[in-house]
């Protein structure tokens, strides 16, 4: 007994360090899959582990200081290379509610379901962007100010062919509709089936930079599509979209605290729909 408590004692702390790197590690790159950002963090570390073993194995001594002084420039390069998915992050932290009114999340979401309910029938084309906490006035470009209580009417007519900001994206947060005729920025994946239009891969480029649900009617199919931190969900139904929703809104508008805690870590997941190839036609900007 007199030998093990002094090995604990000495053990505790690197064996607590180990467990949170490790936690953070795993959480970072569960933020970061599906994300821009993942694919360079796979070749960062597939570089830096090539060069640490080469410099190793080899020893090369000039490779192996040039090594070390880079890596003190490694915070850095993080904050260049990932400068979307940290603001992300941050704003996430930084605006975590307390006490939000999860009634009005269900009736705010209810506008965005009942729109699309009326458009996909009838296959008017819509880009709907649901604002959450980071600003997506800093993201998008051109729109039209309109700040106006958003109602099924007003989105349906802003999206009724021939209207001249048809084609762009919309913005609304909360009840308030923000902009319209807005234009998203553009995912830069390469691995999207070439038959997604425009709107579509607009709305996964906004979900990619934000934290902004983006929500898509097809003007060819009329199929219902949403993106949520760059994962596209394609041809779902109206009941789906609201439980999405619902799983995403409300349960961020609902009370957290100390009697909240089994919650906490819970994340929505979006599992992307499995589509035929060359279901959706080529759609117009947004």
């Amino acid at each position: 007994m007199n030998l093990i408590l002094p090995w604990l004692q000495q053990t505790w702390r690197p064996a607590l360090e180990i467990v949170i790197l490790a936690v953070a590690i795993y959480y970072a790159f569960l933020f970061l899959r599906g994300t821009r950002g993942a694919p360079i963090v796979t070749g960062f570390l597939i570089l830096l582990t090539g060069l640490s073993l080469l410099t190793s194995v080899l020893n090369l001594e000039v490779l192996n200081a040039l090594l070390g002084q880079f890596l003190a420039f490694l915070a850095l390069a993080v904050v260049v290379l990932f400068q979307p998915e940290l603001r992300r992050i941050l704003a996430e932290l930084g605006n975590l509610p307390l006490f939000n009114n999860a009634q009005d999340a269900r009736e705010n979401l209810e506008i965005v379901v009942e729109t699309v309910d009326r458009l996909s029938p009838v296959r008017i084309g819509a880009l709907i962007a649901i604002e959450q906490t980071i600003q997506l006035t800093e993201v998008v470009e051109a729109g039209i100010p309109v700040d106006c209580t958003a109602t099924p009417e007003i989105l349906e007519t802003i999206f009724f062919p021939n209207n001249a900001i048809h084609d762009g994206g919309v913005l609304i947060q909360g009840d308030r509709l923000l902009r319209a005729g807005c234009i998203f920025p553009l995912t830069q994946k390469t691995d999207l089936p070439k038959s997604l239009g425009t709107r579509h891969r607009a709305a996964i480029g906004l979900s990619e930079e934000t934290d902004a649900v983006v929500i898509v009617v097809s003007e060819e199919t009329g199929q219902i599509s949403y993106a949520h931190r760059g994962q596209l969900t394609r041809n779902v139904s109206v009941v789906e979209l609201r439980a999405f929703l619902t799983q995403v809104l409300v349960r961020r508008a609902e009370p957290r605290g100390i009697w909240r805690w089994q919650r906490w870590g819970q994340r929505p997941r979006s599992a992307p729909v499995a589509t035929p190839a060359g279901t959706e036609g080529k759609g117009v900007r947004g």
